[in-house]
């Protein structure tokens, strides 16, 4: 794609019949494959491509693109561009057109490797030690998620009764080298108890003396969450959940794309609808033009949430969710509900820092009540600003929640946001708001 890139430039700027004949460009293009292929290898784009998600496949592209454009950079400008017989026009058109084929072409890619990922998958023959609830738990995970790149070749456990109903018993513990190096296991996970911590060790060293790659699989596992392993000096210390957003880079990039695009909706969109939908909304029932409420925000502390109001004025507005032909809904209300254009304010919400574009949906102060008593991880999403639209919302856990299990899906969904965070994950989110809104939502009234 990169050298295509350069001979689409080549023949759009000189004349194509001397391509073959103009030597001038062989710096160039000795220097921007030698730049790419520095620019991957920091940012490990071409690191078990079968197997990576397609967010992160994507982030890890964007990142070489923007390592190989300042390089590039930094040499035009230190060794100038006169000594590379080329013009700007030739890099610009270059880098531009190589950015948009790569962009294509990843798409493209995404799309072959589900359709045959059976069929592509780079995998890697493994063997589980012990047979206890871990070790089940990881074979399982294997067995539902065949696009991880690992083949369960069997178990091997002290006690062979564990595994009998599996039928994949390959010996005692003992036996685990000798079959790995005669077998081309490229891996063992070791799910032994801590009890065993001599066993665990004495198997380790075995391993690494015949270049096995050995993983040790905790003992504590009791929630299905994702957990993250940091170092303090020589000490192992697990975190219940990785938080993308607890490093600051992050939140200033998210920070900065909130004031960037709230502002832009305010100054371009919100400055012109909101006084024509407020008319309409005095037209058509009394009371005021926004509605505001107190709701539950980032660390559970509470905000006022901002919205135009959809609905006739009434008392139960503070405890009562609107409902599928809710009689207290205005004509223009069920208009702006369904389009979500009632959410448009909270952009002032954004604009403040009590709210974010994306995150989970701030709920009535009474709902975090309620719900946090019978909803385990309900409190985790306000690790997070709320947010206009979210993942939850996105997936279909948007609007009337009639119950428990209702707000169950949609806390996972929320939770799963906070320990997937990325800047890419944002933007999609974003783009199908827009498309659901544009191609309508059952669940949105």
């Amino acid at each position: 794609m990169l050298n295509l890139s350069m001979f689409i430039s080549y023949l759009l700027i000189d004349s194509p019949a001397t391509w073959h004949t103009d030597n001038k460009y062989l710096l160039i293009i000795l220097l921007f494959n030698l730049l790419w292929l520095l620019s991957t290898n920091l940012t490990n784009v071409y690191e078990r491509v079968l197997n990576k998600d397609s967010i992160i496949t994507y982030r890890h592209f964007l990142k070489a693109y923007l390592l190989f454009i300042f390089l590039l950079s930094f040499f035009i400008i230190v060794i100038g561009i006169q000594s590379y017989l080329v013009t700007r026009e030739y890099l610009l058109y270059s880098v531009v057109l190589f950015g948009f084929l790569v962009g294509v072409w990843k798409l493209v890619f995404l799309a072959i490797r589900k359709s045959n990922r059976n069929l592509l998958m780079d995998s890697r023959a493994i063997v589980i030690v012990g047979s206890g609830r871990i070790a089940m738990d990881i074979f399982q995970y294997f067995e539902n998620h065949k696009h991880s790149g690992y083949k369960v070749i069997g178990f091997f456990d002290d006690k062979a009764s564990r595994v009998a109903e599996i039928g994949s018993y390959l010996g005692s513990v003992s036996d685990v080298i000798n079959f790995t190096l005669s077998n081309n296991v490229h891996e063992i996970f070791c799910a032994l108890p801590t009890s065993q911590s001599k066993q665990i060790e004495e198997l380790m060293l075995e391993a690494d003396k015949h270049l096995i790659r050995f993983k040790i699989i905790p003992e504590y596992i009791k929630s299905k969450k994702l957990m993250q392993v940091e170092n303090y000096d020589h000490i192992p210390v697990i975190s219940v959940r990785p938080e993308p957003l607890e490093n600051m880079l992050n939140r200033s990039i998210k920070r900065m794309f909130d004031i960037v695009f709230s502002l832009f909706v305010i100054v371009f969109v919100t400055s012109w609808l909101l006084p024509v939908i407020a008319i309409i909304i005095k037209l058509q029932s009394a009371g005021p033009v926004f509605f505001t409420q107190i709701r539950s925000g980032k660390d559970n502390v509470p905000f006022k949430c901002y919205k135009l109001r959809s609905m006739q004025v009434n008392a139960d507005s503070d405890s009562k969710q609107a409902t599928r032909s809710d009689s207290r809904i205005t004509p223009i209300g069920a208009f702006i509900r369904k389009t979500s254009l009632d959410e448009f304010p909270q952009f002032f919400n954004v604009l403040i820092g009590n709210m974010s574009v994306v995150g989970p949906r701030p709920h009535m102060v009474s709902h975090t009540e309620r719900y946090s008593q019978v909803i385990d991880q309900f409190m985790v999403r306000h690790f997070l600003k709320p947010g206009i639209t979210g993942w939850a919302q996105i997936n279909g856990f948007r609007g009337e929640t009639k119950t428990t299990e209702d707000m169950l899906q949609r806390v996972e969904a929320d939770v799963w946001y906070l320990e997937n965070w990325s800047f890419l994950l944002d933007l999609k989110i974003i783009f199908l708001t827009f498309w659901n809104v544009i191609k309508g939502e059952e669940n949105a009234f």
